[in-house]
């Protein structure tokens, strides 16, 4: 192992990595500075921390008392999803209480200093958001830096070097080190890095005080999240390079003869998770509680592909240089180090995420294992350092991942093209990797269809402006003439405008309507849907929908069209509808027309 002095370039490499971390959380996206649900504490942020106001400040941790006021005032949720009433009357809270232990001496402070400074001592004003933001980029230098002096115990400098910089500015980690570091993710990812620099010492050593720190930091991973218990496998099989008889033996030995320690160990984690038994008990009567309620883990279907892959927050589609951790496998099983303990850990601890119903909840579920896939992708890196052929395939590939990491990053936070809760793939491939788009491709996201030339041959097959329509009573005025049809919270479901279709084949359906609102509706299940419908003896054989409100701002009046490629469809019949999903945001439309067209000019 080199020492710290012998490795300039990592140690350069970590601290411009350092500062990078902290121009991101402070300058490019200071969350601590946000309001409401982008606020530091937030969302699930806000779950993890809510046993520290509930029991220092309103010491109400099981009826809530305070919690509506909170919600008022700071609105880090849309509905108070941080707990849920048990039939006793208490409340439970859902996440367990890793982080809040995490967070309390941030906690403390950021207390003191509301006092000082005259903030509210109410645990949500600006000097607690700072002091969760900066806990959270402080755990995540520690975390790197450590990482670096556990790596250079097995490759060398250059090597671990180039795989910080990957980490980096290459994955996730940047998100969630710098902006989201609120979550559980880097916070684990150090304390991962702490397990594996102690199980190196107590193989090397033996001795009780290595056991101990090991066990308390199962025991904190595992109070954070539950599924974390997997840690365990990296002591118990470390040091072990195959998977046979022979060496389960020789394991099973070495436990024995060393039985003291790992009950040390043992006791110690289960000290640190009886927190959260003794809190369950306290607050239902029973040591156990399911928290998570409709949300569980699938063993006999996981989501491998869907978490992986797919465009709603697919873990590799959105962080593409972990594939390179995948394909550092090969060269890590040649030529590695603890293959038993690091391969076990890395497939097990994927399958289990992968298992978790909520599958669309994202790559963020695999950054605490970083640590641990950091091993495969050092071998492939040092692979390429004795392969020529190897490092000119890998440096064009790793520098397009860099690129879609920042893209993304930029994307999530301060861009407008990225919303993976409901992208599709046809809207994710005409944006990926773009800095803008035309505004006609956020119709791709629900899923419908684009034509971005120029009609030829347009031929309309109905229309209608609503002004015969005496049963519509607009209470804003009209876009155009007496009426427009108005959607609000009294008209949500209309009746279908069905008309025949008569004509020959074509290749496009384009509907247009002028459209105007007040305010937007930003609430994405809450948006007024235009629908078109295709159909057959009665039966729909297509159907497109968009979400008006991505193309509609406050007060603006435009004409939006939609899109429908019916090339080779047979109908006789078409319908247009509308639907104003549950918002009670007055929206008006007026001059609907739709027409046929077999393509065109490009633009």
């Amino acid at each position: 192992m080199k020492t710290d002095s012998q490795a300039a370039l990592s140690r350069y490499i970590c601290i411009i990595s350092m500062l990078v971390m902290a121009w991101s959380s402070f300058v490019f996206y200071p969350r601590w500075q946000q309001k409401g649900s982008e606020a530091a504490i937030s969302w699930d942020v806000a779950g993890y921390y809510w046993y520290l106001p509930s029991v220092f400040i309103y010491k109400d941790i099981r009826h809530q008392g305070f919690a509506d006021s909170i919600m008022r005032k700071y609105n880090p949720v849309s509905d108070l999803q941080q707990a849920y009433k048990l039939p006793n009357g208490n409340y439970v809270l859902k996440y367990s209480s890793g982080m809040a232990v995490m967070y309390l001496p941030f906690f403390a402070v950021a207390h003191v200093a509301a006092g000082v400074l005259g903030y509210p001592q109410d645990g949500f004003s600006p000097p607690y958001q700072l002091a969760i933001q900066l806990g959270g980029l402080l755990m995540s230098v520690i975390g790197l830096w450590y990482l670096r002096k556990l790596l250079l115990r097995f490759y060398p400098d250059k090597v671990v070097a180039i795989v910080l910089a990957l980490l980096v500015i290459g994955t996730n980690y940047l998100d969630y080190s710098c902006i989201n570091n609120g979550m559980t993710h880097t916070w684990l990812f150090t304390v991962y890095v702490f397990l594996l620099l102690n199980t190196v010492h107590f193989y090397e050593t033996f001795r009780l005080k290595y056991a101990l720190r090991i066990g308390a930091l199962l025991g904190l991973a595992t109070l954070t999240r539950p599924t974390e218990a997997l840690a365990a496998l990296i002591p118990l099989l470390w040091g072990m390079e195959r998977m046979n008889a022979g060496e389960i033996k020789g394991r099973l030995l070495l436990l024995r003869n060393k039985a003291g320690l790992l009950l040390a160990a043992v006791g110690i984690a289960a000290a640190v998770v009886s927190i959260q038994l003794f809190y369950w008990r306290w607050v239902s009567g029973h040591w156990l509680v399911y928290s998570y309620q409709d949300q569980h883990l699938y063993f006999r279907s996981p989501n491998f592909m869907n978490y992986t892959f797919s465009c709603r927050n697919g873990w590799l589609r959105y962080t593409p240089m972990m594939m390179l951790a995948f394909a550092g496998l090969i060269p890590f099983w040649l030529k590695g180090r603890n293959k038993v303990a690091i391969t076990s850990f890395f497939l097990l601890n994927y399958y289990i995420v992968c298992a978790w119903n909520i599958w669309w909840y994202g790559g963020r579920a695999m950054v605490q294992s970083y640590p641990v896939l950091m091993f495969p992708l050092a071998a492939l890196v040092a692979a390429a350092f004795s392969r020529r052929w190897l490092a000119v395939l890998l440096v064009p590939i790793a520098a397009l991942f860099v690129y879609m990491n920042i893209w993304y990053t930029y994307q999530s936070h301060r861009g407008t093209l990225i919303d993976t809760e409901t992208m599709t793939d046809a809207y994710y491939w005409r944006v990926a990797g773009r800095w803008s788009a035309p505004e006609i491709t956020q119709e791709l996201r629900d899923g419908a269809e684009v034509y971005e030339g120029i009609p030829n041959h347009e031929q309309l097959l109905w229309q209608t402006g609503f002004e015969q329509d005496t049963a519509i009573h607009n209470t804003l005025p009209a876009i155009e003439g007496a009426r427009s049809l108005q959607l609000d919270s009294t008209t949500r479901n209309l009746i279908e405008f069905k008309f025949p279709y008569a004509g020959g084949p074509v290749h496009w359906l384009m509907l247009r309507a002028d459209m105007r609102c007040v305010h937007r509706e930003n609430g994405i299940w809450k948006m007024a849907q235009v629908i078109a419908r295709a159909y057959k003896g009665g039966r729909i054989v297509k159907e497109r929908m968009i979400r008006v409100y991505r193309l509609l701002d406050d007060g603006q009046t435009r004409t939006i069209p939609m899109y429908m490629n019916v090339q080779g469809l047979s109908f006789d019949t078409l319908s247009v509808s509308f639907w104003n999903g549950y918002s009670n945001k007055p929206l008006l439309i007026d001059n609907v027309r739709v027409s046929s067209f077999n393509g065109g000019g490009d633009k």
